[in-house]
């Protein structure tokens, strides 16, 4: 048996700081990292000297230059103010404040700045091309504009934008009464759920308030169903593939939400006998669920179309769902399992003390507690199968059964008649269910829905 020697601690532990040599290692790593992108960024740039320039790209000599006196002006700004920030900090707090630390956060947030705009820019320009007739994803110069910004094509000439492109997508689009009102209802239901969650951001939140935005998501989502449902191929009269986009988009709704719905039912009930129930082939049946996870989905497509195809559910939108669903089953079903096993068993155990049986254990106990994980099951597989293109286009054929994706493809798919501006348009029209579940349902995702329910 050995003995610590005299002169450590209790327990044994010396602090000891780090060495030079770790202290620097971060820099060195920085440094060296920099280095790489400057290499990379200059031979790009020697790559492109000999090139031939485009002739709707602005050609700025010694750009980069331009850009790192941009940045070395910023920083000297934020020099600036880190310093004024530090001595006003000192002054009014009387604590030492470190100058590198204030610095080093302005720069990062200088960073964080370009990196958004970097990934926000490629939107607005999909955004700004939806709002372009010329049909065409390149920038158009404005050559004898003085701004560098329109010189260079960055920002478009907003004279030349319209509505032309989303025009297109509603043509011979026939509405009917009831469907109009059922439109009104909704939007009616959504005004009022804003306008209460508004009232109770600015004011307090009162149950008042609370049920107007529970019953306002109700009626709005029963409207949303009931016209998703009974809108049908015979409304949408136009003779171009454009003019059926907002049918695309009613039955990729129906698909999703009935596959996320689908999804709910078979991966809770799943999750929780794995959970919960002890019974022979169960953890083998947990490895085969995590051995079918490591295959793609498309090495199953001809499976899936001969199965789809002898079951008589070729070109419907059942045998769709059902082969999403089917793919959606395995890492649902983990999913759930692991939030059941975070969940306080003494809970089950006390209803069923109580005389309830183990699906009323599910159904009353465990399922009112997993409210944010079932959303997360619905939107997980709502948008895994909203944006999903390559199942839809083998096992659906027709534009009356294609969903957004195959309709997106259509109109990039001619040689010389792409049409850029209707894709964009379409794009941003179909990208906007997608924000609207992710803002509705945000609440949801609020951890600690079991904290304090149990004292174990």
């Amino acid at each position: 048996m050995t003995t610590a020697p005299n002169n450590l601690p209790p327990g044994g532990y010396v602090h000891r700081e780090p060495s030079a040599l770790r202290k620097a290692l971060p820099w060195i790593i920085g440094v060296v990292v920099l280095a790489l992108i400057g290499w990379l960024g200059a031979a790009l740039v020697d790559s492109l000297k000999d090139k031939q320039k485009s002739f709707s790209i602005y050609y700025v000599d010694r750009g980069w230059v331009r850009f790192l006196l941009f940045l070395l002006a910023a920083s000297g700004v934020l020099a600036l103010t880190s310093l004024l920030g530090q001595r006003i900090g000192m002054a009014r707090t009387g604590r030492r404040i470190s100058y590198a630390a204030v610095l080093g956060d302005q720069l990062t947030h200088l960073f964080l700045i370009l990196v958004v705009l970097i990934a926000i820019y490629p939107l607005f320009y999909v955004l700004i091309a939806a709002f372009d007739p010329r049909n065409s994803l390149f920038a158009f110069p404005d050559f004898g504009n003085p701004n560098i910004f329109y010189k260079t094509g960055l920002l478009p000439d907003l004279k030349q934008l319209n509505l032309e492109n989303f025009a297109k997508l509603f043509e011979g689009v026939t509405i009917p009464a009831w469907q109009l009102l059922l439109a009104v209802i909704g939007g009616a239901a959504l005004a009022a759920t804003l306008i209460s969650l508004i009232v109770s951001k600015v004011g307090r939140d009162t149950d008042a308030l609370a049920n107007v935005r529970a019953w306002g998501l109700r009626v709005l989502v029963a409207a949303l169903a009931v016209l998703v449902i009974f809108m049908g191929p015979a409304q949408f009269t136009g003779g171009s593939n454009e003019s059926k986009f907002l049918l695309s988009v009613r039955n990729t709704l129906l698909v999703s939400g009935l596959t996320g719905v689908l999804a709910i039912l078979l991966s809770t009930t799943a999750g929780y006998a794995m959970a919960r129930l002890r019974f022979p082939g169960r953890f083998q049946m947990l490895l085969f669920f995590i051995f079918i996870q490591m295959f793609p989905v498309f090495l199953a497509l001809v499976a899936v179309f001969k199965l789809l195809t002898d079951l008589g559910l070729g070109n419907t939108f059942a045998g769709l769902i059902l082969a999403y669903s089917g793919g959606a089953i395995a890492f649902n079903t983990w999913i759930f399992k692991g939030y059941v096993e975070s969940l306080p068993e003494s809970l089950e155990e006390a209803a069923m003390v109580d005389g309830a049986t183990r699906w009323q254990t599910f159904t009353r106990v465990v399922l009112p507690l997993s409210r944010g994980m079932l959303v997360f099951i619905f939107l997980n597989q709502f948008i895994g199968t909203y944006a999903e293109f390559i199942l839809a286009s083998i096992l659906m054929t027709g534009v009356e059964h294609w969903t957004v994706g195959v309709m997106l493809r259509s109109f990039t798919s001619g040689q010389f008649s792409t049409k850029w501006g209707v894709f964009a348009a379409a794009a941003t029209l179909g990208a906007l269910p997608i924000v609207a579940l992710f803002y509705g349902f945000q609440n949801f995702f609020v951890g600690g829905a079991v904290a304090g329910g149990v004292k174990e």
